[in-house]
């Protein structure tokens, strides 16, 4: 009978008793084509997607499971309960079934359904919550993942945004990684911000290796982060819907330690995603959607670089992830993402008056939203939650309410609001902007980054616009 040998292997051969010893040790790849004639620094891409679940996230789900085991949070058969993007939850499935414990997942509409069906092929159970929602609102992905730990015994949420074991995992790893392939030379680390880990974790650790490296994170127009760390105000009026998955929160999580962050520079949905595509076209890595936005937002800053600068940017995941998204021309077709051809946006918003957002708070009278709509000859409206916007309400929906019920008119809007308008970059294309608005869908939000401002466009602003 074969007797299987027991004498433990060499780790330092890349020889590993299961799969969580390949957790780590990605390499760096200098990026050539990408910066050509807008910086002579020396441009490198920590390259995550060589982890066993294909991103960073493998490295603080790890960490954040055997922290919770050390201290008792986590016993032999529980569940884990996570609201994920995708990327945390492979990470934890993976460690989860070396281990012996069951996955349940929480995530929001606008994940790729890659993401999805990657966490089900490693046997996690997955529920898909509404993004447009806020934090707290019983329907979020933070709220339910969060009813299902008081209902499901033996159960632990490794709760990633507030859990430092997420920072302290890049401490450990990504910085001394960094530091040793650089050689020391490093001078800016550039990362896509989500829920601060990995850049405040990997930047302390150089920080106190050099406190004149400078940490650069990169959020998205929908998110709150830049301006906080600008002002230190947290504005509602900052969050409104954006396509771009893995960077920019709607609210402040405890691994985001904004003293260690330098600054903050914003790039839009098309620009990243543009940059997606462009980095395996051009450098021949297969990446996902943050890292086309750090690179991006990386671009965006090179009149800051010397020469002699030597930057790390983090590219986070893979692009297997985002082959229905970024990857595919018809989906970047549909949201204008590609160079547009004939009249945009811009030109509709340039042919209409009044077209300037209004909108309405949830928690006014419906009698408030006709008169408003009524003195501006509106169709349709926004809705909003502090400045947040969260729904819509249009004419014929009001119609229809009124008449059956006129005493509703004192109700509240959030009462009869529907979902809120689709938001879009003031260069989209007219021919996508049309098939975007239909009977349930009347009009579509455009926002304009250079100025700050946004508009909304109907289906008779677009037939104006054109004729």
């Amino acid at each position: 009978m074969y007797t299987p040998k027991t004498t433990p292997v060499n780790p330092s051969k890349h020889v590993y008793e299961n799969i969580l010893g390949a957790i780590g040790n990605t390499p760096l790849v200098r990026i050539n084509t990408l910066t050509k004639g807008l910086t002579n620094a020396s441009v490198y891409a920590k390259v995550e997607t060589f982890n066993p679940g294909n991103s960073i996230k493998d490295r603080m789900a790890l960490k954040m499971i055997e922290d919770a085991e050390l201290d008792g949070r986590l016993k032999p058969g529980g569940t884990i309960i996570e609201g994920t993007s995708g990327n945390t939850g492979m990470g934890l499935a993976i460690a989860a079934i070396i281990k012996g414990y069951k996955c349940i997942f929480t995530t929001t509409d606008k994940q790729s359904k890659e993401k999805v069906d990657a966490l089900k092929a490693f046997g996690a159970e997955v529920i898909v919550c509404p993004t447009n929602v806020e934090p707290e609102d019983p329907r979020s992905y933070y709220s339910v993942s969060s009813r299902l730990i008081n209902e499901i015994p033996n159960s632990w949420k490794p709760n990633q945004y507030d859990n430092l074991s997420n920072s302290k995992a890049h401490y450990e790893q990504t910085g001394p990684e960094i530091w040793e392939q650089t050689e020391g030379k490093i001078t800016h680390l550039v990362v896509g911000v989500g829920t601060g880990g990995t850049i405040c974790g990997t930047g302390k650790f150089l920080k106190e290796k050099n406190p004149n490296v400078q940490i650069w994170g990169i959020d998205t127009y929908g998110s709150v982060f830049k301006k906080y760390k600008e002002t230190g105000i947290f504005d509602k009026n900052e969050i409104y819907p954006y396509i771009t998955e893995g960077i920019g929160e709607d609210f402040l999580p405890e691994n985001v330690n904004f003293s260690i962050i330098d600054l903050f520079e914003k790039v839009t949905d098309k620009d990243a995603a543009i940059m997606t595509r462009r980095i395996t076209k051009e450098e021949g890595i297969f990446a996902g959607n943050s890292a086309g936005s750090a690179m991006a937002g990386l671009l965006q800053l090179c009149s800051k670089l010397k020469e002699s600068d030597v930057v790390v940017v983090i590219f986070h995941d893979h692009g297997t992830r985002y082959l229905g998204k970024m990857y595919n021309d018809e989906w970047m077709r549909e949201k204008g993402f590609f160079e547009p051809k004939g009249q945009t946006a811009k030109d509709v918003v340039s042919a209409i008056k009044g077209a300037k957002l209004k909108s309405i708070e949830f928690n006014e009278p419906i009698e408030r939203a006709v008169k408003i709509m009524r003195e501006n000859d509106f169709s349709q409206m926004p809705v909003t939650n502090q400045g947040r916007i969260v729904g819509s309400i249009n004419e014929l929906q009001l119609f229809n309410c009124l008449v059956k019920n006129p005493d509703q008119k004192t109700e509240l809007v959030e009462t009869i609001m529907q979902a809120a308008f689709p938001f879009v970059d003031i260069s989209t294309p007219v021919e996508s902007l049309a098939a975007m608005i239909t009977p349930e869908n009347p009009a579509v939000l455009i926002r304009d980054f250079k100025t700050d401002s946004d508009f909304i466009i109907t289906r008779h602003d677009i037939i104006k616009a054109l004729c």
